[in-house]
């Protein structure tokens, strides 16, 4: 065997993992079937802007630890993820803050707004939610879901209100301060020159093949490694014999403009039903970019189908319990590591990637 450990995908777990493993003295071959590393945080320059290729990610944590980890690797800027909205001519800040509410009511106290809310719920009268949209109404009141919630979530997952399951919505956060801070989270920020030269510094001095389907390789290399760390999906590992898992894909239309400000913010969300893109990022504000001109990207939430990029796992009762059934097979494969969102079919922040594939290396790595 020519490696103690076979990495399948070079994305935040993989890389994590490697890094980790070689401080150990381990052996890695890591492989990956795109032509990159970096998996879904790979950043493509393009204008002298870090493009962010697999859609916006700000990284945030409350964890120090893993906070103090990443910076390691890159030096983060101050910018504070604070999206906006449009519906139809109206523009709204998000997260649901007063400066929200102010615009949408017309107040300026906090009490004016609960009692908006509260009036609202309160004829609506939905005792049991028996769908998202009731979920949601039950807990926003009409003007904040119509506006804010119904057509976004409807674009995002494909599907009306009504027939969504109504545990995707648990709480809403609202602050009834004026704040368009998006996370709670005591750090956050931006990796200065992109999310991909972080990847390049764990993978540095490490065998990488891009451009490699594992179950090609594992083929003609059977024997190349003692264990497998694998970061694909669990059910296309078992071959899909128990069925397929549901996510959501998302296709992204990326264009370069001659402006040097398109929108005047990293991300603006669409919520009306009748655009058909979720929202619109404008690269150059997660850092501050003066470049003379910008590049934006459309989303455009859409069903999976095998073959497409897998982006959010569907976590209805259904794919869940078929979850359960793949796990059982994986923790049967004693010489395989199961890790990442495909592989624990789980859809992960980055700091709880890392916090994982950490988890991981402190049972694994002795």
């Amino acid at each position: 065997m020519k490696y103690n450990y076979l990495i399948v995908g070079a994305g935040l777990f993989g890389s994590v993992f490697a890094y980790e493993a070689k401080k150990k003295g381990k052996t890695c071959l890591v492989i990956d079937k795109r032509d990159h590393i970096a998996g879904n945080i790979y950043c493509e320059e393009i204008e002298g802007i870090n493009v962010h290729k697999y859609g916006a990610h700000i990284f945030h944590t409350s964890n120090k630890k893993v906070w103090d980890y990443i910076n390691q690797f890159a030096e983060f800027n101050n910018y504070i993820n604070s999206p906006v909205a449009v519906y139809k001519d109206e523009l709204y800040n998000l997260p649901f803050n007063m400066n929200t509410f102010s615009k949408m009511w017309g107040i300026r106290t906090p009490q004016e707004a609960k009692e908006i809310i509260q009036k609202q719920i309160a004829e609506l009268n939905i005792t049991e939610p028996k769908n998202l949209e009731e979920q949601a109404l039950s807990l926003a009141g009409t003007d904040v879901y119509e506006k804010l919630i119904k057509g976004y979530t409807e674009k995002q997952w494909g599907r009306p209100c009504t027939e969504l399951p109504s545990f995707i919505i648990k709480r809403l956060p609202f602050r009834f301060i004026y704040d368009n801070n998006y996370f709670n989270d005591r750090y956050q920020g931006i990796p200065m020159g992109g999310y991909t030269k972080i990847v390049e510094k764990m993978l540095d001095g490490i065998d990488v093949k891009t451009n490699t389907d594992y179950f090609e390789f594992i083929k003609e290399n059977p024997d190349i490694a003692e264990k497998t760390v694998f970061t694909g999906m669990i059910d296309e590992y078992f071959g899909y014999k128990l069925g397929a898992l549901e996510y959501r894909s998302v296709r992204f239309e990326t264009e370069v403009l001659d402006t040097d400000n398109y929108q005047g913010n990293a991300v603006v969300n669409y919520t009306d039903r009748e655009v058909p893109y979720t929202r619109i990022i404008e690269h150059k504000h997660f850092e501050f970019g003066k470049q003379e001109k910008t590049v934006i990207s459309r989303e455009y939430s859409s069903e999976w189908h095998q073959g497409m990029e897998p982006y959010y796992p569907v976590n209805d009762d259904k794919n869940n319990t078929l979850f359960d059934e793949y796990r059982k097979l994986a923790d049967q494969e004693k010489d395989v590591i199961f890790g990442g969102r495909l592989g624990n079919y789980k859809y992960y922040d980055m700091d709880k990637v890392i916090e994982a594939a950490l988890e991981v290396c402190e049972k694994e790595l002795v």
